[in-house]
């Protein structure tokens, strides 16, 4: 059967009306453009005649109640149909406090995008003839009321359900948090691994089971796909942070099952207040880069003394923008060879030694069904 339909992510809006907006001396992301850079993108997606947006995660600035209205309220103006999942900035708190919703409450806040049952924290919808939406909650609270990234076995316990009852249908799954390494053993690094779902295992085995090909997160706040054994995460980076990206996607299967993903990518490139948005905020980036470096080096694998992370930081000031713009080709031939082998590694460069540039703008040809 012939399938074929277009559809929009823009993620990590961090949506911040004017008076929630506070200051963090060390954020990348620019906060302040949250509400301008997502009316610029929505002006050229409303023009796209698309049959569904996708937003995993990180909606607001931190869960705050006149965030979470102003977006919903929005939402429902579009002319298209909108799903959404909580990031971790959705519902930092079990109990809501006086800056942000609780856990409970993000379900209530958009149940016309997605979460018919208000009581439960994630769903599944038929969003098209023959095509099915899992929308996974990552944000799970330990017995410490620590906010962690993962599946409780009750949920697991329900995907497989939904993935069983789902066997004649294309399966699109969305969820805040990585399931699959966008960044060098990013599921044991000691500054990547947050960023990573902590039972990222159990949900792949599910998937491949099943046949699911097609994950979208955000969460990283860089430009990048990944596979692993079939199943691809597709992670969009931040509306709010260089560079400024959102994607524009159209699956396409034949007559005789042949499928493939196309992806394209586009920027913000202008908002009133940042005439010249991509540069500047470059510029802020790599302005308060240096500790972000110096904790890179100075922590494993590397684990470089002080003194040396200190010399190299300034050459990679603009390491991580480099990263999240996708399809990064890195490579510092005056640093010592173990640095310089290391941050290599960070960019897109396949197992073989060649670059892949498949990060912005690629087709991805899947499994025949």
């Amino acid at each position: 059967m012939a399938l074929n339909f277009r559809f929009a992510i823009v993620s990590d809006l961090h949506i911040a009306l004017p008076h929630t907006i506070w200051d963090h001396p060390s954020r990348f992301h620019l906060v302040e453009v949250s509400i301008p850079a997502f009316e610029s993108a929505l002006e050229h997606l409303t023009q796209l005649n698309l049959d569904f947006l996708l937003l995993p995660g990180d909606l607001t600035q931190h869960g705050e109640p006149d965030n979470h209205n102003w977006l919903q309220k929005r939402l429902a103006q579009l002319p298209f149909p909108v799903y959404v999942v909580p990031g971790n900035h959705d519902v930092p708190v079990l109990m809501a406090d006086q800056q942000s919703i609780a856990f409970a409450d993000f379900p209530h806040y958009y149940h016309k995008f997605g979460y018919q049952d208000p009581q439960q924290p994630y769903y599944t919808s038929q969003i098209l003839p023959g095509v099915r939406l899992i929308g996974l909650n990552s944000n799970s609270f330990n017995d410490q009321g620590q906010q962690v990234g993962r599946l409780d076995s009750r949920q697991l316990r329900w995907i497989e359900d939904v993935l069983a009852a789902a066997s004649d249908e294309l399966v699109l799954v969305m969820i805040h948090h990585n399931v699959v390494e966008h960044l060098p053993n990013q599921s044991r690094h000691p500054m990547a691994n947050r960023y990573m779902l902590e039972n990222a295992g159990e949900l792949l085995q599910l998937l491949r089971q099943y046949g699911v090909n097609l994950v979208f997160t955000g969460h990283l706040h860089v430009q990048d796909v990944a596979c692993s054994e079939g199943v691809y995460d597709i992670t969009t980076g931040s509306l709010v942070s260089y560079p400024h990206p959102y994607r524009v996607l159209e699956y396409h299967q034949d007559n005789h099952g042949k499928r493939w993903l196309q992806i394209l990518s586009h920027r913000v490139e202008s908002v009133p207040d940042f005439p010249d948005l991509q540069q500047s905020s470059r510029q802020w980036m790599g302005d308060r880069s240096f500790p972000f470096l110096i904790k890179l080096l100075t922590v494993p694998p590397l684990s470089l003394p002080m003194d040396e992370a200190k010399e190299l930081a300034p050459s990679l000031r603009d390491f991580w923008a480099t990263i999240a713009d996708g399809d990064a080709l890195l490579d510092y031939p005056q640093f010592p060879y173990r640095v310089r082998r290391y941050i290599q590694k960070y960019g897109a460069i396949a197992t073989g030694g060649t670059p892949t540039l498949i990060d912005n703008n690629s087709t991805i040809l899947l499994e025949q069904r």
